[in-house]
């Protein structure tokens, strides 16, 4: 049985939650990671231009201070960058593959398979609660993104749509602690899942995210999860493997 709940998350899209107010704690470093997420993720597109300082700062919720602190810091880290004169702004800056890869020999195959018991945990409790929140809206959505999953005509695109996939899911469940925390841990290892299927047939994922949709749509919440936690298990045997063969 579906329960929307039209007043949490409903009816909005992956982008909405780069955008949505910070809690009241905010401060400058919750600023920097909810931007670095969504430009790790690509939710936010290379070369994309910010928010005027005044309007991005009204949007999450913080003082322009504490905003342009944020952004030095995003630049420092080449995540942003600054254009002046006509037309200036604040640009996205997304990280280039190379620098995704190398990423990898930072983590021990401890560390992986602990990002994978939490990202699964968390990947399968929205998509259950997906099956029993979700609106058609957010229904549509998903299959959007999945019939551009099956037409992508790179790994690097399916990489980009499996990562809106999953946050647009997240969203499904009305639950804003939970599309925070699905943002937060694919920006840490959601990029490096992909790695594994730059050889191999990333179109396999689209069918399973297919069934996933389906158990959505189905209001099959068991289903849904189980679907949902054995996609980022078997991600993550793939790309401890990856990391095995280098070492």
């Amino acid at each position: 049985m579906r329960i929307g709940r039209e007043g949490v998350m409903g009816g909005v899209d992956h982008r909405h939650a780069v955008f949505a107010p910070l809690d009241n704690t905010a401060r400058v470093d919750a600023v920097v990671r909810r931007l670095a997420d969504a430009i790790a993720l690509e939710v936010l597109a290379d070369g994309e231009q910010l928010p005027s300082e005044s309007e991005l700062a009204s949007q999450l919720g913080v003082s322009t201070v504490t905003l342009r602190e944020a952004l030095v810091t995003l630049r420092n880290k080449g995540l942003v960058e600054t254009r002046r004169g006509r037309g200036g702004g604040s640009f996205v800056r997304t990280p280039k593959p190379g620098e995704v890869g190398a990423r990898l020999y930072g983590f021990s195959i401890q560390e992986l398979r602990d990002f994978g018991d939490h990202y699964a945990a968390i990947s399968g409790a929205a998509a259950r609660l997906a099956a029993e929140r979700s609106l058609e809206a957010e229904l549509a959505l998903l299959r959007r993104t999945l019939a551009q999953m099956e037409s992508a005509a790179s790994p690097a695109e399916l990489r980009r749509l499996d990562g809106r996939f999953h946050i647009e899911v997240a969203a499904a469940s009305q639950s804003a602690r939970l599309t925070r925390e699905e943002i937060a841990l694919q920006a840490d290892v959601g990029l490096l899942l992909w790695l594994p299927y730059e050889e191999a047939d990333g179109r396999s994922v689209a069918c399973l995210h297919r069934e996933i949709v389906a158990a959505i749509g189905s209001g099959d919440g068991e289903t849904a999860r189980n679907l949902a936690e054995r996609h980022i298990v078997e991600a993550v045997e793939r790309l401890v493997e990856l990391r095995l063969r280098a070492t």
